[in-house]
């Protein structure tokens, strides 16, 4: 007889199924797991043996093999602990053959059988809804899970509490799901003296999911524009908060079982590889772009970045995901992210102050910023000189509009956004419309062609560059109410355009 349960293997953010077949058979005592296994789940016979040992179930002195079907499916992570175990308790007759079958477990066995919280209860238990099973977890990881309403979820303290549950000695109640995580902020637009052009180019940035250069000399305010720039972003919707949890579940990233529902700000320092801004690594794990995903990824010192870096980036930028490919592993991530730079003009940082510039100004201006490849500086729609603060507006106590104010804004452009793209499949901003969409949301009198028409002959715009001129003026018109783009708005389009640039 062969017992069976069920589980998932992980293939990022997609959790593949996967069945654990266990046979007891005659033959010199052993137990064997086959089914490319990694070191977790070899281990995981050990976990399992110690578990049972403390509830004083013996294994038989026989052949034990647990096969993880499909075998071609590499299977990491130490989540396989409880389906082996609960396979094994069906071969043995300790738990009822139909309990297994229609329930989806995974969770790491502590030696004493405690269950520990395991990374991926979310993604499981969209799996477990697909499946109509019931998804069987460790308690530590119900609260996230439950967030799947389709789910049944189940969260046990131990594996002897598992095999009460399933013999009716002791029923689990069904998880509920943790709180929602505020993600409040005390950093304010208000805090920012001064900057009221760069102020602007945020407030445009926000309402349209824009991508964002400033650049000036140190000290001007740059880091703390772009920290400010979450206080002003619309919260996640709920298809929203679930994409982004998703990824943060498969890497442990939330706490207590508590979905935020605001946008997420990663901000990696300079010296990050590759594989931790793009992802990767031996298990392909998701890096920085896709855990900015729905939310900013703030590159502070971008000509600092290793270029093979930055260069990454353009990819995701323009399709919303990445492919992690590795010899054993190709991996889709979404990374639909908003990107946000700052870069001061040269090396030494103050090439526009005559008094303070070293002797390779202009020309180390143009080799600093050479580092940032020209196809990756098309990709900013808004980029923008911040220029040092005045002593004047330091002295001034605050005067600039909170950034609940700003917020009330930007959450009204987005507003229109969302009812203009219902329709349209992987649309959800002005930064995403192209095509056929953005011709039909973006259309141009006369005045405002000819304008364009100018610029583009006189600047050399690119094709994607004046697409992106098209999408900000179609923001910038929304942040005023209008439903046409007219000249003025496509003059400031411009003017974001065309400067910034070094």
């Amino acid at each position: 007889m062969i017992s069976r349960a069920h589980t998932v293997a992980f293939q990022g953010v997609e959790a593949c199924p996967v069945e654990v077949q266990c046979a007891i058979s005659p033959g010199l005592p052993a137990f064997s797991i086959v089914g490319l296994p990694d070191k977790a789940v070899s281990e995981a016979r050990d976990r399992v043996r110690s578990a049972l040992a403390v509830m004083s179930i013996a294994l038989p002195s026989r052949r034990i093999t647990i096969n993880l079907s499909p075998a071609d499916l590499p299977k990491e992570g130490s989540h396989f602990d409880l389906p082996i175990a609960v396979a094994l308790l069906v071969a043995l007759e300790i738990l009822p053959p139909e309990a297994a079958s229609e329930t989806l477990s995974l969770g790491e066995l502590s030696l004493d059988g405690t269950l520990v919280a395991i990374n991926g209860a979310l993604p499981a238990a969209l799996a477990a809804a697909e499946q109509d099973r019931t998804l069987l977890c460790p308690k530590g990881s119900g609260a996230e899970a439950a967030w799947v309403a389709a789910a049944t979820v189940i969260g046990a303290k131990s594996l002897a509490e598992v095999i009460r549950h399933f013999t009716g000695q002791s029923v689990i109640a069904v998880a509920q799901p943790g709180e929602v995580v505020s993600g409040t902020d005390d950093r304010d637009l208000s805090d920012i003296k001064g900057q009221d052009s760069a102020r602007r180019a945020l407030e445009i940035a926000a309402a349209g999911r824009h991508h964002l250069l400033m650049s000036g000399p140190p000290g001007a305010g740059k880091s703390m524009l772009a920290a400010r720039l979450p206080s002003i972003l619309p919260p996640l919707s709920p298809q929203e908060a679930l994409e982004t949890s998703m990824i943060h579940s498969i890497c442990g990233m939330i706490e207590a079982g508590g979905v935020s529902r605001a946008r997420p700000y990663r901000a990696p320092h300079h010296t990050a590889s590759m594989a931790a801004i793009v992802g990767g690594g031996r298990r392909a794990h998701p890096g920085e772009i896709s855990l900015a995903h729905n939310g900013v990824l703030f590159l502070d010192e971008l000509p600092e970045f290793a270029r093979a870096v930055l260069e990454t980036l353009r990819q995701p930028l323009e399709t919303g995901d990445v492919m992690v490919a590795r010899a054993n592993a190709h991996v889709r991530y979404p990374s639909r992210f908003m990107l946000v730079a700052a870069a001061n003009p040269c090396r030494c940082g103050y090439m526009t102050d005559p008094a303070r510039a070293c002797a390779k100004a202009p020309q180390c201006g143009a080799d600093y910023m050479g580092r940032v490849s020209g196809p990756l500086m098309d990709r900013f729609d808004l980029r923008i000189d911040v220029e040092p603060v005045a002593f004047a507006d330091l002295e001034r106590s605050r005067s600039g509009e909170s950034s609940a104010t700003v917020a009330g804004r930007v959450a009204a452009a987005r507003a229109i956004q969302t009812e203009r793209y219902a329709g349209c499949e992987g649309v959800r901003s002005n930064a995403d419309a192209e095509g056929r969409v953005l011709d039909d949301v973006a259309r141009l009198d006369s005045e405002s062609r000819d304008l364009m028409r100018a610029a583009a002959e006189r600047f050399g715009l690119s094709a994607r560059g004046y697409h992106r001129v098209l999408r900000v003026a179609r923001t910038i018109a929304d942040l005023d109410g209008d439903p046409t783009i007219a000249r003025d708005h496509v003059a400031e389009a411009l003017s974001y355009r065309l400067s910034g640039s070094g």
